[in-house]
């Protein structure tokens, strides 16, 4: 069985990065990513997909790209079950990114690709 995906897109929500207990860097992006063919009004949807990124990924990510830049996403698709502020539980599907192109041009950056190279992918 084979989970993976890539992704081509712009970043809707800019990443945002955050530590968890343990003190591993993550960062988190919504990805809007356009359907290849037109709805019924001639129009083309558009789904945003959040993403989640891990150490050195989120690090660079977070570090050289914002909302609007074109990125490349390959990784996996995950569920989780969270739960909400007043109790509830809820299943969110994300997608766990192992590897980021930057597409956009920006003479600022120092590398145009990141991989995850972490013994610990969760």
């Amino acid at each position: 069985m084979v989970n993976q995906i890539v992704l081509v897109g712009r970043i809707a929500r800019a990443p945002e990065t955050k530590i968890t207990e343990n003190g591993k860097k993550y960062a988190t992006l919504t990805l809007a990513v356009p359907r290849n063919y037109k709805n019924v009004n001639g129009e083309y949807d558009t789904d945003f997909l959040d993403c989640t990124l891990w150490s050195s990924v989120a690090e660079s990510t977070s570090e050289y790209c914002s909302t609007g830049d074109m990125i490349g996403v390959k990784g996996r698709v995950q569920t989780r079950i969270v739960e909400l502020p007043d109790g509830a539980k809820r299943r969110k599907t994300e997608i766990i990114a192992e590897k980021v192109t930057f597409l956009t041009s920006n003479p600022n950056r120092k590398n145009q690709e990141v991989e995850d190279d972490s013994e610990d992918k969760k």
